[in-house]
Formats: structure tokens, sequence, C-alpha cells
């Protein structure tokens, strides 16, 4: 059995019990790297059904057909999420949570080697969240002349350090109350190959969905409060995703690959893929989940 194949928006417009319930993962492919491999990681994380948004079917495992369905959308275009995250939004029942990510991303959340996501979303939501804070944390190849695309999915490198956060000013230039903006690795190592508006490394990647919500072009929301790192009166959890996504475009557009020879530098460690690591570094936190 072949994983099933629809365009986006009539499959949508049919209500299917594939986004009757969730958690549903939502995965947008930009190119040919490390697809199977996404969608298999996320399968492990525990989502009831993964939709991949593709601009063309993309081959996968046909074990894959019970909790995958393939979709068809303009993902290489700019800003394909937006629309996208938000026709899946319009079309789920009210408080389905829902997560988004781009191919080579690989969420990781606190003891996600032993509890699902299910398990993170259902004390997130006993905490009175309905949304939740993602570093993107760059992953990059050692060796470019090796890995050309920047993608290594046995020896990935990260930083260790180099990570800030900033004041989130709002329309009239005060602090908006608990809400940060996040930078460091790739993104501001070069920075200055990059847009002003794609440094930061904060994305609302998990979030319940409900009437009239909107995801914007910088990965944040039309409501405030999912844009907040925590609740007024103590820390909540928060996950990473681990993301070849930037060191993939910095060797490959136009505009910044020949100035892009090597990404190492004294900071760079390997990744090993779990959850500890990134906890020990302080980039996701666990708040009162033990």
């Amino acid at each position: 059995m072949a994983v099933p194949v629809a365009d986006l928006i009539p499959f949508l417009a049919r209500k299917p019990d594939q986004i009757a319930k969730g958690p549903l993962a939502v995965i947008l492919i930009e190119d040919d790297a490390a697809v199977t491999e996404t969608v298999q990681h996320h399968l492990a994380r525990g989502f009831r059904h993964v939709l991949v948004l593709s601009d063309r079917p993309v081959p996968l495992p046909d074990e894959m057909a019970r909790r995958v369905t393939n979709l068809i959308f303009p993902t290489r275009r700019i800003d394909a999420h937006v629309d996208a995250v938000n026709a899946v939004i319009a079309a789920v029942p009210a408080g389905t949570w829902l997560y988004y990510c781009f191919n080579a991303e690989f969420l990781f959340y606190p003891f996600s080697e032993t509890r699902s996501v299910g398990e993170l979303l259902a004390f997130h939501t006993e905490e009175r969240r309905e949304a939740m804070l993602t570093y993107v944390v760059d992953l990059y190849a050692g060796d470019l002349a090796a890995r050309p695309d920047g993608v290594d999915l046995d020896a990935p490198l990260f930083d260790r350090t180099g990570y800030y956060a900033l004041a989130r000013a709002g329309a009239g230039g005060q602090p908006l109350e608990r809400q940060l903006d996040f930078h460091g690795g790739l993104r501001w190592r070069y920075e200055e190959l990059l847009p002003e508006s794609r440094r930061r490394i904060d994305r609302i990647a998990l979030f319940r969905a409900r009437d009239g919500l909107k995801l914007r072009a910088d990965h944040t929301f039309n409501e405030p409060e999912f844009n907040t790192y925590s609740c007024p009166w103590h820390h909540n959890l928060t996950a990473s995703i681990a993301s070849f996504r930037v060191a993939k475009a910095l060797v490959t557009n136009p505009g910044s690959r020949d100035y892009v020879r090597d990404m190492t530098w004294r900071n760079s460690h390997p990744f090993r893929w779990d959850s500890q690591q990134l906890m020990d570094l302080g980039l996701m936190e666990p708040g009162q989940w033990m």
C-alpha cells in the first residue's frame, strides 16, 4: 500500500479522518534533502498523522501509508508555510495540537527518547498553555567538500555557544510581555548573508488550532499569548528543532554560496541526536515536567 497522494485544499475541504484528531505534523518539503528521514523521525515522536506537503509526489516507504499523507502544494515559493499552515488550522477541529517544520528538520523535546509528543502536549495543556516555543538549532556538515549540500546526518555539527535573546518591541517601541527575539547558530555567524527577517531562531512550532488563529511569515501568530515563552507564574516547557535548513540555504543560494567554504569554528561541536545534550546547553527547558 503506497502513501496516499492528494491536493492539499480539496483534501482539507473533505475534513477526512486523518485530520480529525491530533497531534498532527505538517512537514513542508523544499528540496530532496533527508525527506524520508525527516518523516520517520516525526513518526517516531508519536504524531497521530503526518501531512507531507510537496510540489510534486515524493517517494516514501509503503509502510508509512497508514500514518502519512502526501499533499500537493507549492512549497518552494517564498513563505509557503504561511498559507499551508493557516489552511490546516482552518480545517481541523478547534483545540487540535499542530506542529510544522521543513524537511531536514528534527523535533526534540525534553525526554523525547522515552516520552511521546502526545505526553508532552498533554502536560502542556494541563499547564493551560496553547502554544510552545521552539528554538531552531542549526546543524551543518563539517566537511562541505564531502557534503556539498551542507547536510550530514551521520556526523552533524552545531554551535554549542553564541546564543542570546533580545527584548521584542511592540508597535509603540515598548517591550512585549514575555516575548523575546532569540539569535544564534549559523544565522548569527553569517548574519550579513541573511535578511534581517530571517535571523531569529525562535519559532512557535507547536500550537493548538482555534478559530481566527493565523500564522505569520516570521513564525509568530496573530494571538500575542501564543508568542510568549512561558506563562506569568513559572517557566514552561520549550522544545528544539535541529535543522539543516540554513546550512542548505547558505551553500546553495547564489548570494552566499561563494562566501561559505567551511562552517566550522572553535565552538563547533558534534550533535548527538539526543534531548539531554540540548537541555544541558540550555537550548530547551523542561519546566515543571519531570
